[in-house]
C-alpha cells in the first residue's frame, strides 16, 4: 500500500486522483514486467506492453480499408534542431548575420526556396525535394512559456500537454487508446505503430500500455520469431504472483506474432537503393521496405540524433542535416518507384529550436520557436504555412517567438491525413479543439458517423481509502457487463450485470476483497458498443 492511500479526499474527483492512479498504473505495466525480467529481448523491445486492438472499431476499420492507404513517418530530430540554419530567411539575411558572425550559412552557400528563404548547398536533396512539390514548410511553431529542457520540452511534444504538464500518455497512445479499446484481449493483426532503431519516448504511451513496437531491424526480429518463445513457460509456480509472470510471460511472446507479418513484408520486396550510410537512413530505408511490402502499420517513429549543438555547431549542424537531406531524398525516390511516394506522409519534430544569437563556443543555447517540415509527393505543391517569427523582436530570453501552436499541425495530420475523426482528434489533444492548416493535402470522407467506442463512455480505476473503485460513464441507457479476471485472463468473478442508465456509474471492487489477493488484476467491460479494458490493482 502506498503512502497516498489514505490522504484522498472523500470525493471521487478524477483529476485529484490523477497522479495516484499512474502509481498504480505504472507499477503494474513497467515495474511488475522488470521485477519479472520482461523489459526486452534481442532485438526487440517491448515498449512496457505488447500492443494490442481490438476489431470493433469502425473507424479503424474504415481507416483500414481506406484505399489511399496512407502512412505517418514521424522524424524526431533529437537535441533540438536548429531552425534558423536549417530554413535561412534571406529576406532579413543581416540581422540574421549579425546575430550569428561565426555560424551564419554565409549567403553565397545558399540554395534558394524563393525570394525570402534558403536553405545550405550541402542539403540539395531537400532542396530537389522543394523543386519537385514534395515539401512544405510550418514556421515559427511552439507554445506559450516554451520549456528549455530536453526532458520536459520533449515529453510536451508528446503529450500535448503543455498547459498542466502532467499528463503521461502520448497523443498518438491517446489516439491509437480510443480505436483499440479492448487490447488486453484482443490482439491485432499488425503492429499499430513501429519504431525503428531507437528508444521510444511518450508519444505512443496510453494509459495501460505502449502503441509502438520498437525493433532493431525486421531480420534480427525474425530470427528471434524462428526460433520459437522468447520466455519460457514452464515450471510457473502454481500460484497468485505464477499467474501474473505466465500471463505477462505469453503477452511478451504474442509479440513474436509481429515478427512473420514483418518479415513477410519486408521480404516480400527487394532492398531499397540509393540510400547513403547513416542511422536516419538506414532507418528509413527498413520503414520503405516495410511500407512497399505492405505491412499496413500506419505509423512509424525514427529519430536522428545529435542536435543539442552548444559547442561546434557549424561542422555538427552540416553533418546532421546533410544526413538528413540525403535520406529523406533516397527515402522518396524508393517510394516513388514502386508507387508509394504520394502515400506517405513524414514529419520533422524536434524538442525546441536555439537561441537566435550565437554563443561563446559557435554554438547556440536552447531555444523555443523553430518549424516541423512535411516531406510527401502527395502534396499540392511546396510551400510555407504561417509566418516567420521576426528577428528583432525577441521575447525576454532572446528567442524566437512562436506563431503558430504544434498541437495544431497534430491534428491536420490526424484529420487530413490519417482522415481521424475530428471528435476522435479533440480527444487525442486532451479535448483542444484545433482547426486544421492548409498543409497541401485533403481527406476523403471515410462514411462513418459512428461514435468512435471511446466516446460512448469513458471508463477507469479509481484510488481512495485503501479501496479500488471502477468508475465508468454511459452516453446512453444500456446493459453493462463488468468482469474481474486475473493477469493470466481466468475469470475471477462478475461485478456487475444490469441494465443502467445514462450517466455516471461506479462499482466497489474492494467489497470482495476478501476473495482477491494483492497484485493486478484486468477488468473487462461489456457493453452494447463493445469490450472495454483495463489494468488495475488491489493494494
Amino acid at each position: 500500500m502506498c503512502n497516498q492511500d489514505n490522504n484522498h479526499p472523500n470525493n471521487l474527483n478524477e483529476k485529484n486522483n490523477k497522479q495516484h492512479d499512474h502509481e498504480h498504473r505504472s507499477w503494474s505495466r513497467r515495474a511488475f514486467m522488470q521485477a519479472l525480467g520482461l523489459t526486452g529481448a534481442g532485438a526487440i523491445t517491448l515498449s512496457n506492453n505488447i500492443v494490442s486492438a481490438s476489431a470493433s472499431s469502425s473507424l479503424a476499420v474504415a481507416i483500414d480499408e481506406s484505399p489511399s492507404d496512407r502512412v505517418l513517418v514521424i522524424i524526431r530530430l533529437k537535441g533540438g534542431n536548429d531552425g534558423l540554419n536549417t530554413i535561412v530567411p534571406t529576406y532579413d539575411y543581416d540581422t540574421y548575420a549579425n546575430l550569428r558572425p561565426n555560424i551564419k550559412i554565409e549567403e553565397n552557400s545558399l540554395l534558394p526556396l524563393d525570394d525570402n528563404f534558403g536553405v545550405a548547398n550541402y542539403m540539395q536533396g531537400v532542396k530537389n525535394l522543394w523543386d519537385d512539390g514534395k515539401m512544405r514548410i510550418v514556421h515559427g511553431v511552439g507554445y506559450d512559456n516554451h520549456s528549455l529542457s530536453h526532458f520536459l520540452g520533449s515529453d510536451n511534444w508528446a503529450t500535448a500537454d503543455v498547459e498542466n504538464q502532467i499528463e503521461t500518455t502520448g497523443w498518438m497512445g491517446r489516439y491509437f487508446e480510443e480505436i483499440y479499446p479492448d487490447f488486453l484481449f484482443s490482439p491485432p493483426e499488425k503492429p499499430a505503430a513501429i519504431q525503428v532503431g531507437n528508444q521510444g519516448n511518450l508519444i505512443f504511451d496510453g494509459d495501460e500500455t505502449s502503441y509502438a513496437m520498437a525493433v532493431a531491424n525486421p531480420q534480427q526480429l525474425y530470427q528471434i520469431a524462428s526460433q520459437g518463445v522468447v520466455f519460457s513457460l514452464d515450471n510457473i509456480a502454481d500460484t497468485f504472483h505464477g499467474s501474473q509472470s505466465e500471463y505477462l510471460r505469453g503477452l511478451a511472446n504474442t509479440t513474436l506474432n509481429y515478427a512473420e507479418v514483418i518479415n513477410t513484408a519486408f521480404e516480400s520486396v527487394p532492398e531499397g537503393t540509393g540510400y547513403t550510410d547513416g542511422d536516419l537512413s538506414e532507418q528509413l530505408q527498413i520503414v520503405a521496405r516495410l511500407v512497399r511490402g505492405n505491412l499496413g502499420t500506419k505509423v512509424f517513429f525514427v529519430s536522428l540524433g545529435g542536435f543539442d549543438t552548444h559547442s561546434n555547431q557549424p561542422v555538427r549542424h552540416e553533418a546532421l542535416m546533410t544526413e538528413l537531406s540525403g535520406a529523406l531524398e533516397a527515402f522518396y525516390t524508393d517510394l516513388d518507384t514502386a508507387g508509394w511516394g504520394d502515400k506517405v506522409l513524414s514529419m520533422t519534430i524536434s524538442e525546441f529550436g536555439r537561441r537566435t544569437a550565437q554563443n561563446g563556443s559557435n554554438g547556440t543555447d536552447h531555444g523555443a520557436a523553430s518549424q516541423i517540415m512535411l516531406f510527401s509527393s502527395g502534396l499540392e505543391g511546396n510551400g510555407f504555412i504561417s509566418s516567420h517569427p521576426d528577428l528583432s523582436d525577441l521575447d525576454n530570453t532572446g528567442n524566437l517567438k512562436y506563431n503558430l501552436d504544434f498541437r495544431q499541425v497534430y491534428a491536420s495530420v490526424l484529420t487530413d491525413w490519417l482522415c481521424v475523426d475530428a471528435a476522435a482528434v479533440n480527444e487525442a489533444l486532451l479535448g483542444q479543439n484545433f482547426e486544421a492548416l492548409p498543409l497541401g493535402y485533403t481527406c476523403a470522407s471515410l462514411g462513418t458517423e459512428e461514435l468512435l467506442p471511446g466516446q460512448r463512455f469513458t471508463h477507469n480505476a479509481l484510488y481512495r481509502d485503501n479501496q479500488v473503485f471502477i468508475r465508468y460513464v454511459l452516453r446512453e441507457n444500456m446493459h453493462v457487463d463488468i468482469k474481474l479476471y486475473t493477469m493470466s485472463g481466468q475469470l475471477v468473478k462478475t461485478l456487475s450485470n444490469q441494465f443502467m442508465a445514462t450517466g455516471e456509474h461506479i462499482v466497489n471492487v474492494s467489497s470482495n476483497k476478501g476473495e482477491l489477493n494483492s497484485g493486478s488484476y484486468i477488468y473487462r467491460i461489456a457493453t452494447r458498443g463493445g469490450y472495454y479494458s483495463k489494468i488495475l490493482m488491489i493494494p
